[in-house]
């Protein structure tokens, strides 16, 4: 299935689905957002990355920064981080750059700010990201990489055939809640903890003071 261009989402928002399909929702369909100290320091990871007109030659390897990417039949679109573009060897197919003559393949960087997850969510917004720039180039990319500013160690991907299934799955799930326009039930876990929305998602009825600061911060200025 192909998604028209009125139905594409945003890829970030793939790994806030694997992470939570409610967080995801509160953002996505309910436009909420707060800011904790992991989402500051996520902010202040990538504004040392997401410079569109960033672009470093080391050797023969050239790095792009904030690549418009697209996929319809993911129904995804958004910006890489960054890709390398790696000389491709002898008979191997890539991609052309209006900037650097040759023949490239591209090798796409997520940056994460924290450390590896046992989970495959990071795994899967670079995987998506991998998806896009395939349907967009005609090419197979088999390789990708995230790099964890806590470790300050890139972790080489293999994007196989599992990881791709996984994440061309969730995407459909992702539409699928979109469509229906409703926010799914609350699903209280340990990672709660750490999640900038917690407040909105759960306040603590049980807490009066928590009731009055819920109501005046997102029902009275709602209603002025």
């Amino acid at each position: 299935m192909a998604y028209n261009e009125d139905d594409m989402l945003m890829l970030s928002g793939i790994q806030h689905f694997m992470f939570c399909p409610r967080q995801w929702a509160l953002i996505h369909i309910d436009q909420q957002w707060e800011e904790n100290r992991l989402t500051m320091e996520g902010n202040l990871l990538h504004t040392n990355v997401d410079n569109p007109s960033y672009r470093q030659k080391n050797g023969d390897t050239i790095t792009l920064r904030s690549v418009s990417v697209a996929s319809k039949e993911l129904g995804l679109y958004g910006l890489t981080d960054a890709v390398e573009l790696i000389p491709t060897a002898n008979g191997e197919k890539g991609i052309q750059h209006k900037l650097y003559p040759g023949c490239w393949k591209p090798f796409p960087i997520e940056y994460k700010r924290g450390k590896p997850k046992r989970s495959a969510i990071d795994e899967v917004q670079l995987a998506a990201q991998v998806l896009c720039l395939e349907e967009m180039y005609g090419i197979h990319i088999e390789y990708g990489a995230l790099y964890y500013g806590e470790t300050k160690h890139r972790e080489v991907i293999h994007i196989n055939q599992s990881l791709r299934e996984q994440t061309i799955q969730c995407a459909k799930e992702m539409h699928r809640v979109f469509q229906m326009g409703i926010v799914p039930k609350a699903n209280k876990g340990k990672y709660c903890k750490n999640c900038s929305l917690v407040d909105i998602c759960m306040p603590d009825l049980e807490n009066r003071s928590t009731v009055k600061h819920y109501l005046k911060k997102y029902l009275y200025e709602e209603t002025t």
